[in-house]
C-alpha cells in the first residue's frame, strides 16, 4: 500500500495504533513499530505517547471536540474539567488556546505535542465522579468542573482568576450536594466564592 493511501486510510480513525498499521497493511507489529517510528520522524504521524499516534491530517483538522476525545484516549480514566469544562459551559470568560485540562485516577501528567498540552489532575478516587458521556467524551457537569477547580486550588494545585468566573451560571442545589464529599477548606472556597 502506498504511503498516501495508508495515511488517508488512518486519518479516518480517531487515533491510530501500531496494531492499526500492521492491520492495514498486513504485516507484523515490529515491521508497523518501524513504518510509525519513521512516519513519526518525518512528521506524518504524531506520536503522543507509545502506540498513540494522530496523523498529520487529522490533527491539522482537529476541533475542540475531537481534542476532548484526544485528551479522554491519552490517559484512561479522565474527563475533561476545571477551566476547559467551565469555558465549554460559558462559566468563565477565560478562554485557553491550546491548552486542555481533564481529572484522572493515575498520576498527574502533562503530554504535549506541536504547541497543543494535555494536563492531567490525579484526584481521589472518591472525588472522581459527576461527569457525563456525551458524543463519546467523558465531561464533567459544570458544578464539578467547579469544584474539581476550587479543590486544587484550595491547596495551591491550581492557579485561577475567580473574576473570570460566573457563579450565577451555576446550579446551586447541585453545587452543595456535590461539595459534600469535598473537604471543608474546598466547600468554605466554593461557599465565598458562590454566597451560598
Amino acid at each position: 500500500m502506498e504511503k498516501y493511501d495508508l495515511l488517508r486510510k488512518l486519518s479516518t480513525k480517531p487515533y491510530v495504533t501500531i496494531a492499526d498499521v500492521a492491520g492495514l497493511l498486513g504485516t507484523k507489529p515490529e515491521s508497523a513499530r518501524v513504518l510509525c517510528n519513521r512516519y513519526a520522524k518525518e512528521g506524518s504521524l504524531i506520536r503522543l505517547k507509545n502506540n498513540f499516534y494522530l496523523t498529520e491530517q487529522r490533527w491539522e483538522a482537529a476541533q475542540r471536540q475531537e481534542l476532548f476525545r484526544v485528551a479522554n484516549f491519552l490517559q484512561v480514566p479522565s474527563y475533561v474539567s476545571f477551566l476547559t469544562a467551565l469555558s465549554l459551559y460559558e462559566v468563565t470568560t477565560q478562554v485557553q488556546q491550546g491548552f486542555f485540562e481533564s481529572a484522572c485516577l493515575r498520576r498527574s501528567k502533562k503530554i504535549e505535542a506541536r504547541g497543543i498540552a494535555f494536563v492531567y489532575y490525579k484526584l481521589k478516587k472518591e472525588l472522581y465522579f459527576d461527569f457525563v458521556r456525551t458524543d463519546g467524551i467523558f465531561l464533567a457537569t459544570k458544578e464539578k468542573a467547579f469544584m474539581d477547580m476550587v479543590y486544587l486550588y484550595s491547596f495551591g494545585k491550581y492557579a485561577v482568576d475567580f473574576g473570570s468566573i460566573d457563579p450565577a451560571r451555576l446550579d446551586k442545589k447541585r453545587l452543595k450536594a456535590i461539595a459534600i464529599k469535598f473537604p471543608a477548606r474546598a466547600r468554605l472556597i466554593m461557599e465565598r466564592l458562590c454566597k451560598i
